[in-house]
């Protein structure tokens, strides 16, 4: 009979408590609290997705991970638990513009005035180029990013800041997306103010839109951007060759930003939640 009742009562206390019963038997067995073995479990995971995150992702991400995980949290918790074990991404670094905008080659209207929120994917694709050291010298980094989801859509690598390597980053997103955007906006560089790029674009009807004259707002996207990958990437190594370096900015665009990384413009979705809920919607 007290067996009997002492099993209820462990129901009963394992009901209020929210936790298993092999649980609360384990507990007993090495005196954890249930409540702290729960929070070491938290604590747990939330290194795994901090390292998983290459040590970029602090609160703010981490906390709708677990969530999206079924983890019962709150964002003070998660808090908390970073700042007492010293879980902490890097702070940015200042990073340097590398446009050149003397030139007497044409220059388009800035037709996106900064509206960077829009309805649907592949409506405005914005550009920039920027560099990464190497022990072999500078390798330089175009990309194309959808406004609607923040993905990376073209991307290419070069040892110089020609017009060819734009439009093999143009040509890239096309082949990806089965479609060029609406329109396309970049900074006045003279890549994107040439005749190769501009003929290119003008085979898919692209409205072209630049910035005004030394105003890195108005990419703030594009800008953003490479200081988010500077900061989660680049500057925490160092590159003994080119091709070291375009290997591990490839594992990081596909593989880890368009994938796994989740953005605050976003309402922290990743850029591939962001195409499968619009999937969805259609």
């Amino acid at each position: 009979m007290d067996k009997e009742r002492g099993n209820h009562t462990t129901k009963l206390l394992c009901k209020v408590m929210r936790v298993h019963p092999s649980g609360y038997y384990k507990w007993r067995k090495r005196g954890i609290t249930p409540s702290q073995e729960r929070r070491n479990k938290l604590l747990k995971r939330i290194k795994e997705i901090f390292k998983e995150s290459r040590e970029t992702y602090g609160c703010p991400r981490i906390h709708p991970q677990l969530i999206s995980e079924g983890f019962r949290c709150s964002y003070n918790t998660i808090e908390t638990l970073m700042r007492k074990n010293k879980i902490q991404p890097k702070q940015k670094r200042r990073f340097k513009a590398t446009t050149d905008s003397k030139h007497t080659m044409p220059i388009a209207p800035n037709v996106l005035s900064r509206e960077f929120t829009v309805d649907e994917p592949d409506e405005v694709w914005v550009s920039d180029i920027t560099y990464i050291w190497t022990a072999q010298g500078w390798l330089y980094l175009c990309v194309f990013i959808d406004l609607y989801s923040r993905a990376v859509v073209g991307w290419s690598m070069s040892n110089n800041m020609t017009a060819d390597f734009v439009v093999d980053a143009f040509k890239m997103g096309v082949g990806k997306r089965g479609r060029a955007p609406l329109v396309l906006h970049s900074d006045r560089g003279s890549q994107y103010a040439s005749n190769l790029f501009r003929d290119e674009i003008a085979l898919y009807d692209c409205i072209q839109s630049m910035s005004r004259k030394g105003d890195c707002w108005d990419n703030a996207v594009a800008e953003s951007f490479f200081g988010t990958l500077k900061q989660e990437l680049v500057y925490r190594k160092f590159y003994k060759s080119r091709i070291e370096a375009t290997m591990d900015i490839f594992d990081y665009v596909e593989i880890f930003y368009n994938k796994r990384r989740r953005h605050s413009a976003l309402k922290y979705l990743t850029p591939e939640e962001k195409e499968q809920k619009e999937k969805k919607v259609a």
